[in-house]
């Protein structure tokens, strides 16, 4: 066996995990043999970690496979992991996250996949296999700027034509980059540089001790 399968063999022995996580393991390291894949189990959910390359097949094989049947795409989400772990963090920035449920089985898989390039984000659409999916991956375009390869409509959704940037990457500013406002002698919205400083907007605690007189 290879070293991945050995991990889920372990995985799969731990006495804190449910009959039905134990099948679930089982079943993927069998699905997923010969694809380098992690498997992760936390508060009784099951996390699949996929490369971008292999993602498509796998997802296939989840929905289709008669032991998983995963039918339906609940969400998919982005995920910036640029401070995640007070700045530990030493993979991969960004990440797609599927959240997958059978309702037939009544079980449910969440499936993360990290895209390869941090400076331009791309991972593949699965409108073909989901079509709920397309409102999901233009919400995570534009807030965390992930590219789904694929797409056959990826423009905001969520956000202004005009907006800069992506709101949910965790170097986003709070006050943003632009600011609109109506302009009576041009007589419409234009856009113009935040006038707003960057203050320190987390509450302050003074305590009785701290006061003099």
């Amino acid at each position: 066996q290879n070293q991945t399968n050995q991990y889920h063999c372990a995985l799969t022995l731990k006495p804190r995990m449910n009959a039905k996580l134990q099948a679930i393991s089982a079943r993927l390291d069998t699905l997923l043999e010969g694809i380098d894949f992690t498997l992760q189990e936390h508060v009784g959910e099951l996390t699949l970690v996929v490369p971008r390359a292999d993602m498509l097949p796998v997802l296939k094989l989840l929905r289709d496979d008669s032991d998983l049947r995963f039918e339906q795409l609940i969400d998919v989400c982005g995920v910036d992991y640029q401070s995640y772990g007070d700045g530990a963090w030493s993979g991969k920035r960004f990440a797609a996250v599927y959240h997958l449920l059978s309702v037939s089985k009544n079980q449910r898989l969440r499936v993360r996949v990290f895209a390869e390039d941090d400076d331009f984000p791309v991972v593949d659409s699965v409108i073909d296999l989901w079509p709920a999916a397309n409102w999901f991956e233009r919400e995570a375009f534009d807030l965390f700027g992930l590219i789904f390869e694929g797409h056959p409509d990826l423009r905001r959704i969520l956000t202004d034509y005009g907006f800069v940037g992506h709101p949910f990457r965790k170097d986003f500013p709070l006050t943003g980059y632009v600011e609109m406002r109506y302009d009576p002698d041009q007589k419409r919205v234009v856009y113009q540089p935040v006038s707003i400083e960057e203050r320190e907007i987390v509450p302050r605690t003074i305590r009785e001790g701290s006061f003099n007189g």
